[in-house]
């Protein structure tokens, strides 16, 4: 059983930010927790990323590819269904 007195003092992910610096969600500045990372490894961060992101999609297209063949004939459906 947790300690009583817990109950009392309340979590600090409950407090309100105070500093000027943060916004109505109580982070401080932009999203990323790298304030001092310069704009080159942000861009090598991302890109990497979307390496990543893009492999996993090849994945599951290579294992469901069911999957695959539905979203393609969906998408060849709206682009005979699409007014120019």
């Amino acid at each position: 059983m947790p300690d009583r007195d817990s109950r009392d003092v309340p979590s600090p992910r409950a407090q309100p930010a105070t500093g000027p610096e943060t916004d109505e969600t109580g982070r401080t500045g932009a999203l990323d927790a790298r304030p001092d990372e310069t704009d080159a490894e942000r861009r090598r961060r991302r890109a990497r990323f979307l390496r990543d992101l893009a492999e996993a999609r090849e994945l599951r297209d290579r294992v469901q590819p069911r999957r695959v063949k539905v979203a393609r004939l969906r998408h060849a459906m709206r682009m005979r269904t699409f007014r120019w």
